[in-house]
């Protein structure tokens, strides 16, 4: 069945969803998106997505063109009317359609806005039951990666060459550390049994997910060390693994083809998943 679409203020279906070939997402890569979580029907996280996709607004200079009440709504109506239980809502706003010019175009021009779903299974992650190999590859990424732009050329490169190489993502290094995966926050837990997750800076995307798990970490005993970490440090680690929306906490087993611990899912890897599905779903809205 064709999914329903948000586009500009109208529900369409998908076949019938048009964004002119003059939208500066197309031809500039001018951009933001934000990915929500469907779980039971509801959304997680909303309002860390809602206040990051405000704060990559603010940074490029684009408007939001629904108020957070109206956006809410559209985020619930498009769960509704695709009958979505489990999955994801995408959301992309561009600086809309102008003809092609390094500067912006002029003020009062329309944005686009475009949300549309995707079906997943969420809960049952074969990947979080047996773990993933990781690839340390070069970040050559734009030096804004605070900013959820849809610029997303070189993560796609990176995610192929990694698995080219045989591994299922690729962790990122620049200047000798690593800054974070493909699409997901980068953590590794220390022999000594610390949490620790690179800080936040223009080098990463400030996760919600991550955000949530190291409030979770330190509420239930866990040790936690917000400082960058060299490839070697990761490879010698206890434990690793990684979060973002909808794959949640996923645990590292492999990097560069070496064994993380004892190359099985860690017990505090598990452990936090389990504490963040119960508690973020229970605070679903």
């Amino acid at each position: 069945m064709s999914r329903i679409l948000y586009l500009n203020g109208a529900w369409l279906p998908e076949s019938e969803a048009r964004v002119s070939v003059f939208d500066r997402g197309f031809l500039m890569a001018d951009g933001i998106y934000e990915v929500t979580c469907v779980l039971d029907g509801k959304l997680l996280e909303y309002a860390g997505h809602s206040a990051r996709l405000q704060r990559s607004a603010r940074e490029l200079g684009l408007t939001v063109p629904l108020d957070a009440e109206a956006l809410l709504a559209v985020h619930r109506e498009i769960v509704a009317r695709n009958a979505l239980d489990q999955g994801m809502i995408y959301l992309q706003l561009t600086r809309g359609a102008a003809d092609r010019d390094f500067a912006y175009p002029p003020a009062g021009t329309p944005p686009t806005l475009l949300l549309f779903t995707q079906a997943k299974n969420v809960l049952e992650n074969k990947a979080a039951e047996r773990g993933i190999s990781v690839a340390l590859l070069p970040d050559l990424r734009w030096g804004r990666r605070d900013i959820k732009t849809i610029q997303l050329l070189y993560p796609s490169m990176a995610k192929m060459e990694a698995m080219a190489r045989g591994a299922d993502e690729a962790w990122l290094v620049e200047d000798g550390l690593v800054t974070e995966a493909c699409a997901a926050t980068a953590h590794i837990v220390t022999a000594e049994g610390v949490l620790v997750t690179r800080d936040l800076s223009h080098a990463l995307l400030p996760g919600v997910t991550r955000a949530s798990v190291l409030e979770l970490a330190g509420t239930h005993g866990v040790r936690v060390e917000e400082r960058a970490f060299a490839p070697d440090e990761a490879r010698s680690a206890r434990e690793a693994f990684i979060t973002s929306a909808t794959n949640f906490v996923v645990p590292v087993t492999r990097i560069d083809g070496q064994a993380v611990g004892d190359g099985a899912p860690g017990a505090l890897t598990r452990r936090i998943r389990d504490i963040y599905i119960e508690t973020r779903r229970a605070a679903a809205i």
